[in-house]
């Protein structure tokens, strides 16, 4: 506590949350656990000496009782209207969503609906699905369209990724879909905030325009402006397989470069003595940026950990990372607790984590650097390797695949993409004011298309790629006390760090195997319904059989629902047998399981 003490009270504040998650006090419970711990804070002024002795853990359970009570606020019930199925709406754009092969969506704001005479519950949030041949929204106006809504639905099974919950999140609880077309109104009262949106959206269209190929626009778009909606699926694959995808999100890597390449800017015009104007101003400009590009999550995020890092040198503290992110999580947590749950959020906050844990002790065993570009040789494998293992169990746990590749992929082309980074920024900002220089567009087209090239070869190894690998949440909590041992045995080789570390890894492995025995032993038979197609599994010890109809979707049927349920088993013995199209129902064990899908 005394060392870190931001650190820890952060770390009872998102216990705090999770354990509201879990267990979803009440009002009254909640209310008398605050009270009771600001009583004892009054305590602290006791010179008693037991109370002194149990302070700490007395302010670390308030802590605890706040992050519970932040997430209660964030997270009252809601009272949602019913609708017909068919509804006339108006409504505006809030944000643009990753494209489908037919569709283009949205977020928006539904204003009023014709049937509804209780105005209560306007403006709601909606996922707005339009089809492609229609004309992209914007933020300049107004839509009316007839359309159906319909509440978000809770997954089937516990092994579904839980859309609805993952959109209540977002205060999301329905999805629309505009059949037809739609009529627009021109707006006059748009806010700062969606002028500055449909600033960003003119620049995305004005890169749609610039004489580059399709794959280079898509690149620029989502490497500066965070926008990935219209990508192909192939190049997000790539990026996938290969490890790469982080370079594709506005993260840490980005904002920092963007910021040092400020600073660089800045440094002939401010003499030494002024160097925190440089500073002021570097984070006034990243704040602008992100601003522009919408706030994005993980933007904000960089924002706020780099703008509390330097804080610490305007005010004339030695920085420290630890505070820094601890700082950073608090401010981003109070105001959205629901952030915590955020990937995004956790993969960043473990990176970071894992850079400062183990970074130091890995470049112990590299060549020692005697100059700046040799330290940047260095310290890109170790910071690579850090961050990946640390962030290894998140992304098994919630991806359930993994590309050994990474590791040199990410040493190949992270150098690179640096460039790649500042050379997208000026064509960003070149093309946002509609210059355009055809040197340069070839240059630029030259340097993307081979990073695309390099990342296609090491996403097309598919050896090195692992899909459906199973880990729960406990196997997760092991795998991270085992990276926090890692450190001490990585300092120093030894009996003692050798024994913690071993220790975890055969925790781990019981682990690994009792769950393999459970589901083993697990015999079920289940009826899936993926939007209009219905089909059965049947699991009889390890081995898996799909009764599928031979008009069905395979390819989404397998992504989507075979797939999540053969890892959430813990098998791989799995066999798909076709019915015909015309089957209504199958017969296993004397009873009849329906194939048609009455919704």
């Amino acid at each position: 506590m005394y060392k870190q003490p931001l650190l820890i009270l952060c770390v009872c504040f998102i216990l705090g949350i999770f354990f509201q998650e879990k267990f979803v006090l009440t009002e009254k419970r909640i209310v008398f656990s605050l009270a009771f711990n600001f009583l004892t804070l009054f305590l602290f002024l006791s010179r008693n000496f037991y109370i002194q002795k149990f302070k700490f853990y007395l302010l670390g359970f308030f802590f605890f009782s706040l992050g519970v009570f932040a997430h209660f606020l964030r997270n009252q019930p809601v009272k949602l209207p019913q609708f017909n199925t068919k509804e006339r709406i108006v409504f505006k754009m809030q944000k643009k969503l990753n494209s489908n092969e037919k569709n283009r969506r949205y977020e928006v704001a539904v204003l009023d609906c014709k049937s509804c005479k209780d105005k209560t519950f306007f403006p709601f949030n909606s996922v707005l699905s339009i089809p492609k041949s229609e004309f992209e929204l914007d933020f300049q106006h107004y839509y009316k369209a007839e359309a159906y809504i319909n509440r978000v639905q809770a997954p089937q099974y516990d092994f579904s990724f839980n859309y609805q919950k993952y959109l209540a999140r977002k205060s999301i609880h329905f999805q629309t879909y505009l059949p037809n077309s739609y009529r627009a109104a021109v707006r006059n009262d748009l806010s700062f905030s969606e002028k500055i949106r449909q600033k960003r959206l003119e620049t995305l269209h004005k890169i749609d325009s610039a004489k580059l190929s399709p794959k280079t626009k898509e690149f620029t778009k989502g490497i500066i402006l965070a926008d990935r909606t219209e990508m192909d699926e192939q190049t997000v694959q790539d990026f996938s397989k290969s490890g790469l995808v982080h370079i594709l999100a506005i993260s840490g890597s980005h904002m920092a470069i963007i910021f040092w390449l400020i600073l660089l800017l800045l440094k002939p015009v401010f003499p030494t003595k002024l160097r925190y104007f440089q500073i002021i101003i570097a984070l006034v400009l990243i704040w602008a940026f992100a601003v522009f590009i919408d706030y994005g999550s993980s933007v904000v995020r960089s924002c706020i950990m780099i703008s509390v890092y330097y804080l610490y040198v305007l005010l004339q503290r030695k920085p420290d990372l630890l505070h820094a992110m601890a700082l950073s999580a608090f401010i981003i947590l109070i105001f959205d607790s629901n952030q915590l749950f955020d990937v995004g959020f956790q993969l960043s906050y473990a990176a970071v984590f894992g850079i400062l844990w183990l970074n130091q002790p890995i470049l112990k065993y590299l060549p020692k650097p005697k100059n700046n570009f040799q330290n940047f040789l260095v310290n890109v494998p170790s910071i690579s390797m850090a961050a990946q293992i640390t962030t290894f169990p998140l992304v098994i746990f919630y991806f359930h695949q993994y590309s050994f590749i990474s590791l040199p992929a990410n040493l190949v082309v992270i150098p690179f993409s640096e460039i790649i980074i500042i050379f997208s920024l000026l064509m960003t900002v070149l093309l946002a004011f509609s210059f355009q220089f055809s040197g340069l567009n070839i240059i630029y087209e030259f340097f993307v298309s081979e990073l695309l090239k390099i990342i296609h070869f090491f996403g097309n190894i598919e050896t090195a790629f692992i899909k459906n690998i199973p880990m729960s949440l406990a196997e997760v909590v092991v795998l991270f006390f085992g990276v926090y041992f890692l450190r001490f045995l990585i300092l120093k080789f030894n009996v003692k760090n050798s024994f913690h570390f071993l220790g975890l890894i055969l925790l781990y492995s019981m682990l690994k195997t009792g769950f393999g025995i459970f589901y083993d032993r697990k015999n079920e038979i289940l009826t899936h319904d993926y939007f209009k197609q219905t089909f059965v599994s049947v699991k009889e010890e390890k081995k898996v059989i799909f009764l599928v109809k031979e008009n069905a979707d395979l390819h989404k049927i397998t992504k989507f629902v075979i797939d999540p349920y053969l890892t959430s088993r813990r098998t791989d013995d799995c066999e798909i047998k076709f019915l015909p199209k015309e089957a209504e129902a199958v017969k296993i064990n004397g009873k009849l399981y329906p194939l048609e899908n009455k919704k």
